[in-house]
C-alpha cells in the first residue's frame, strides 16, 4: 500500500481531478492516504482536504513523517496517471518496490516535458530539508528505472 504525497505548492488547480484519479487506487486497497503539500494559507486546500479525507502539510518531508505506508507516491498536483497505473504500481511494488520514477500523462503540448513523479520508500525521505520532485529525483539516483 501507498501513501501518495501531492506536491500543490506550485498550483493547486489540478488538485481535484487528480483526487478523483486516486480514488480508484484507495477502491483497488493500494491507495492508503493522501498526504497533500500547499503553502500555508494557501487558498482552498483546507476545504479539499476535510471533503476528500486528505491531510495538509507544509512540507515533503512533513508529509513523508506523516506517511503511514512504507512506500510514498510523491507527484505535483497536475500530475495525471496514465491508464493501467494500479496494475503497474502494484506490480512494481510486489516485485521489490524500489525507488522509480512514475511516468504521468502528457496533457498538453507537443513538446511539453512530461510529467513525472517518484516512488521512494519512506525511510529515504528521513532527514531531508527542502525537498522538491526534481532534487528527489537526482539525489536519489532514480533515472533508470519506470514505472508506467
Amino acid at each position: 500500500m501507498l501513501s501518495v504525497i501531492i506536491d500543490a505548492r506550485g498550483e493547486a488547480e489540478g488538485l481535484p481531478a487528480l483526487l478523483a484519479q486516486l480514488t480508484a487506487g484507495a477502491v483497488d486497497g493500494l491507495v492508503r492516504q493522501v498526504l497533500i503539500v500547499a503553502a500555508d494559507g494557501q487558498p482552498g486546500i483546507d476545504a479539499l482536504c476535510e471533503d476528500m479525507g486528505a491531510e495538509a502539510h507544509t512540507a515533503i518531508e512533513a508529509a513523508g513523517a506523516a506517511a503511514r505506508s512504507d512506500h510514498l507516491l510523491i507527484v505535483p498536483a497536475d500530475f495525471r496517471l496514465r491508464d493501467g497505473w494500479i496494475g503497474a504500481l502494484h506490480s512494481h511494488l510486489t516485485g521489490g518496490g524500489e525507488g522509480a520514477v512514475v511516468a504521468g500523462l502528457a496533457t498538453a503540448g507537443l513538446f511539453r516535458r512530461r510529467p513525472f513523479g517518484v516512488l521512494v520508500e519512506r525511510r529515504r525521505l528521513e532527514g531531508r530539508r527542502g525537498a522538491d520532485l526534481q532534487r528527489l529525483r537526482r539525489d536519489l539516483g532514480l533515472g533508470a528505472r519506470r514505472v508506467g
